[in-house]
């Protein structure tokens, strides 16, 4: 049975639909997660979903092995088979410890069979709202949606209840709902994505490259620049932005847009339409090694999402020195306090107020900056994998308690059959 392999570290499979190139929250949690837990001695392999229908490709360096996979029409996300016989071998090859799965959908169902047929624990991470985003499918029908919803609140508690040996949120926010909307009665382990945080930190930043990038941008020095980070959807409450900018009518305040998604062009219009080309600026899709720069180039981070299992991006800007202006929403108060590290507002009016203040108030805006990156000393990699080997080691006490019931179970049935009427009072013992 598997065990906790102090010395030599563990060998562990993380399954995800979405890997780099790719940029998105799961890309950045899976990846700091293989990193964090190979500082650790571990050996971590990836098994994603490739960038084209047809190859199968292993980087043996990495190891990172990409499955063949469709486009699903859904920003760059790609579906596989369920299945993939190519490759059972090679994983079966690296004899896996653990499997931690960080879908639902392709690799995570190819995580929870393989993990079922050759008896491995198996790990899930629920990283994704899911009910937030069903109108892609109902294109905000109320019917449509609300069936949606409720497919997605089953399909959420099967995969979770049914084929994990432990579960595991990112946040408050996705424990509630799991408790409190889905009354899920299982154990649920709340562990916040890690950071690399040293990536961000200003000491660390090329000075020269982000007054470079501020000049291109056309800032001065007197402006005060927000910075917002994330898809270009319904879902992140884009436009709410773009009001608080056309209400503050002060022209030194910024808003710097980095993104891209469905609805970029559909917001360019917009801000072109309210005249607000010389005060919104869209970036559009940057490179990670690039986005410390861009975090440097701002004086705040704003958002207005509601639909965020952690937000990421306001971890990144806390560890960018960047004071967080936030909505009152669960996933983000275990980072943000207000009026220590960043501000948050209830509505429009209140989130306006906060703006022109800070804009106009630099000793608070740098108090709120100094404090900023104090804050996320529990999102070092460090604690991010030991509290996840802390949940590996429940997944793999729980499996190999249900495989020692089974086989007692199994070797009493054997023995009622040899034995006779004798041994039928044992197996009901």
């Amino acid at each position: 049975m598997p065990e906790i392999k102090d010395k030599n570290g563990m060998n562990i499979g993380l399954f995800t639909d979405s890997y780099s190139p790719n940029v998105n929250g799961v890309v950045t949690s899976v990846e700091t997660l293989k990193k964090a837990l190979e500082e650790k001695g571990h050996t971590v392999y990836v098994i994603t979903v490739g960038q084209d229908a047809k190859t199968y490709n292993y980087d043996e360096e990495q190891k990172i092995l990409r499955i063949p996979g469709i486009p699903l029409g859904i920003y760059d996300y790609r579906m596989s088979s369920f299945y993939p016989l190519k490759v059972i071998n090679r994983i079966r090859s690296w004899d896996l410890d653990i499997i931690h799965s960080h879908t639902e959908l392709s690799m995570g169902i190819f995580a929870r069979l393989f993990a079922k047929q050759y008896n491995i624990p198996l790990v899930h991470t629920y990283h994704t709202m899911y009910k937030d985003y069903t109108w892609y499918v109902s294109r905000n029908i109320k019917f449509f949606d609300l069936g949606c919803k409720k497919a997605v609140e089953y399909l959420s508690k099967f995969y979770c209840d049914n084929t994990a040996d432990a579960f595991i949120v990112p946040t408050v926010k996705t424990y509630h709902l799991f408790r409190d909307e889905y009354h899920y009665d299982k154990d649920i382990y709340i562990v916040p994505t890690g950071l690399d945080a040293s990536r961000f930190y200003k000491e660390n930043s090329d000075k020269l490259k982000v007054l470079k990038l501020r000049r291109e941008l056309g800032y001065k020095k007197k402006d005060f620049v927000m910075l917002f980070v994330g898809r270009l959807a319904q879902e992140k409450n884009v436009p709410f932005l773009f009001d608080i900018i056309e209400k503050s009518k002060n022209p030194n305040i910024k808003l710097l847009i980095v993104g891209y998604g469905p609805d970029e062009d559909k917001y360019k219009k917009e801000v072109k339409g309210r005249a607000l080309t010389d005060r919104i600026k869209f970036t559009g899709k940057v490179a990670w090694n690039d986005m410390p720069t861009y975090y440097h180039v701002a004086n705040a981070f704003i958002t207005a999402s509601t639909t965020e299992t952690q937000g990421l991006t306001v971890i990144e800007a806390l560890a960018a020195s960047l004071p967080v202006i936030c909505i009152d929403d669960d996933a983000f108060k275990s980072a943000i306090i207000d009026n220590f590290n960043g501000r948050i507002f209830k509505n429009q009016e209140e989130c306006l107020n906060i703006v022109l203040e800070l804009a106009s108030n630099k000793l608070e805006l740098e108090n709120l900056t100094s404090k900023a990156a104090q804050s996320i000393k529990k999102y070092s990699l460090p604690a991010f994998a030991d509290s996840v080997l802390d949940v590996y080691n429940v997944a793999i006490t729980k499996h190999n308690k249900k495989q020692s019931f089974g086989t007692r179970l199994v070797e009493k049935i054997k023995t009622k059959w040899k034995g006779g009427k004798k041994n039928d009072r044992s197996l009901k013992s």
